[in-house]
C-alpha cells in the first residue's frame, strides 16, 4: 500500500534525479483518491511558492500536478511484469489399439462419433476507466513593483515570483510623486512630499551658494579687465 507522502529529503532527492535526467517512479497514496496504488513518473518540480501541487506526475498519457501528500516513492521492483510461466506440454493422445485377427466374428457396428462441441469464448468485460484527477490551472506567480528612494535618487524595479522583470532604474522626482499619488495612501504621499521638500531646500541652498561664487568670480573678472 502507498505510504504517507513525500518527505523534504525525498523531494530533494527527486529534484537531483530530475537534474541528472532521470524520472523517479512514485505511487499514489490514499490522499489521491481513486488513483491510490497506481504508479507514475515524476517529470517536473514546479515552484512550491506558486502552488502546493508542484509535483508534476506522468500517469498514462497525462501529466498532472499533485501535492507531496498525494504521492510516495515507489518500492523497488514495483510495476515490473512477472516472468512468463512455463507453458505445460500438450498431452499426447493415447495410441490407437491394433486390430485383432478374428475369424467368423460378427461385425459390431462402430459407435457413432460425436463432434466435440466448441464453446464460444465469452468476451471479458473491459475494466472501468479510473477517474483521472482534474488538473488545476496553475496560478501565475505574484507581480511586485517597487518604488525606492536612496542616496538622493528614486528608482523603480519589477519582479514576478523569483524572476526579475526590470532591474532598478532611476526616475525623476515628479514621476515618483505621480506614482505615489495613484496609490492614494496619505501616509506614503506625505513621506514622499517631505523627501522632495528636503531635496528642494538643499538644491536651493546649493544654487544660492553657486550664485554667490559666480558673483565673486564676475567681480574679480571686472577688476582684472579694468587693470589693463
Amino acid at each position: 500500500m502507498a505510504g504517507q507522502g513525500l518527505s523534504t529529503d525525498e523531494i530533494q532527492g527527486i529534484r537531483e534525479a530530475l537534474a541528472a535526467g532521470r524520472k523517479p517512479r512514485v505511487v499514489f497514496t490514499e490522499a489521491a483518491g481513486q488513483m491510490a496504488g497506481q504508479l507514475g513518473q515524476v517529470v517536473e518540480l514546479t515552484d512550491p511558492a506558486a502552488s502546493e501541487e508542484f509535483v508534476v506526475v506522468r500517469f498514462g498519457r497525462d501529466e498532472l500536478p499533485f501535492s507531496p501528500a498525494d504521492v510516495a516513492i515507489a518500492p523497488k521492483g514495483a510495476g515490473r511484469r512477472p516472468a512468463a510461466e512455463a507453458k505445460p506440454e500438450p498431452e499426447q493422445p493415447p495410441a490407437a489399439p491394433e486390430p485383432a485377427f478374428v475369424l467368423d466374428t460378427p461385425r459390431v457396428p462402430a459407435p457413432r462419433r460425436e463432434e466435440p462441441k466448441t464453446e464460444q469464448p465469452q468476451a471479458e468485460p473491459k475494466p472501468a476507466k479510473r477517474a483521472v484527477k482534474a488538473a488545476k490551472p496553475k496560478t501565475p506567480p505574484g507581480l511586485t513593483v517597487t518604488l525606492a528612494y536612496a542616496e538622493g535618487e528614486w528608482t523603480v524595479a519589477a519582479q514576478q515570483g523569483t524572476k526579475a522583470l526590470a532591474r532598478p532604474y532611476v526616475v525623476k522626482p515628479a514621476e515618483a510623486l505621480r506614482m505615489v499619488a495613484l496609490v492614494d495612501v496619505p501616509g506614503v504621499q506625505e513621506a514622499v512630499e517631505q523627501i522632495l521638500a528636503a531635496e528642494r531646500a538643499e538644491a536651493e541652498q546649493q544654487a544660492e551658494k553657486l550664485r554667490a561664487e559666480l558673483a565673486e568670480i564676475e567681480a574679480r573678472l571686472a577688476e582684472l579687465r579694468e587693470a589693463r
